[in-house]
């Protein structure tokens, strides 16, 4: 796999990342870089768990990748809308939501859990190569986070409405997005 290939599959890799960090930038959360961070990290290092498991668990993570995204990012959506009514009821102000930990790594599995099949591709390559991939694979996510939350929090700063019901609406159809494709129906 040459330069080229590899960009092109880490910015394909790191559009789940930009879509997740746009919705928490509309939200005006917190840990931007942390959650930056995060994509990144997993983003690179779920195909090295790929590569050094071969085609064997690939073939088993192909089979489910799409259930397990759809789950976290339905879980995690569906919390967000929850709670939008509950701000509402409360007549509060959303200043700003605070990602939890445990969110940050419930998003970094799901965005990440096809990168983990992409592994397999680089299986024939020597393994300082793959080192390469995998570091641009986790900065052209760690970019594209930051990138994607400096757009939705420019966005949030212009838009009055409720950004937590829409963040929500929108990890549940990225959920089903991811799970429709992997269902092969699209």
């Amino acid at each position: 796999m040459n330069l080229v290939s590899v960009i092109l599959l880490a910015v394909s890799l790191a559009m789940d990342c930009f879509a997740v960090s746009t919705v928490k930038g509309v939200q005006k959360s917190n840990r931007a870089v942390l959650m930056a961070v995060f994509f990144g990290l997993f983003q690179g290092a779920m195909p090295l768990i790929g590569y050094a498991a071969g085609s064997a668990v690939a073939d088993v993570v192909n089979r489910y990748d799409h259930w397990i995204a759809l789950v976290l990012l339905c879980l995690i959506g569906a919390k967000m809308i929850i709670e939008s009514f509950r701000h509402e009821e409360c007549d509060q102000p959303q200043s700003g939501s605070v990602v939890t930990y445990k969110e940050l790594l419930m998003l970094a599995v799901a965005t990440s859990i096809d990168a983990l099949a992409t592994g397999v591709l680089f299986v024939s390559m020597p393994f300082d190569k793959v080192m390469i991939s995998m570091g641009i694979i986790a900065a052209v996510s760690y970019f594209f986070s930051r990138l994607g939350y400096r757009i939705g929090y420019a966005a949030g700063r212009r838009l009055n409405i409720n950004v937590e019901l829409l963040g929500g609406i929108v990890l549940v159809g990225l959920g089903i997005k991811i799970f429709i494709e992997g269902m092969g129906w699209l």
